[in-house]
């Protein structure tokens, strides 16, 4: 396994084990001056397992790929694609946003 397809390789099986559409895991590997980025398509139904609580997965992911590429000589950076169609974002984070923003204005000061 060379360096140039090593952390590809690497990510690609982490992924491929964590998600439940391992078919439609895709990652592009980029090189230029500021160094490698990997960018990680998924299956809109795997992003919050690939993000995991809090992000501890995508982070703990990130670390990983980090270390590979430190053991090459060279800086990894991952970046995590949105799919089109999913709401991942937006899961969850509107209504919270929303309960929130209508108990703030009963509050008087």
């Amino acid at each position: 396994m060379t360096k140039e397809t090593s952390d590809k390789e690497f990510l690609e099986f982490i992924v491929k084990n964590l998600v439940d559409n391992p078919d439609s895991v895709e990652v592009e590997r980029k090189v230029d001056e500021m160094g490698v980025l990997l960018s990680l398509k998924v299956h809109p139904d795997d992003m919050g397992q690939i993000v995991g609580k809090e992000g501890s997965t995508a982070r703990a992911i990130r670390n990983l790929v980090r270390i590979i590429g430190l053991k090459h000589k060279a800086r990894v950076n991952l970046k995590i694609v949105e799919p089109e169609g999913s709401n991942f974002r937006s899961k969850g984070s509107s209504s919270e946003e929303k309960n929130t923003k209508e108990g703030l204005d009963d509050i008087e000061l």
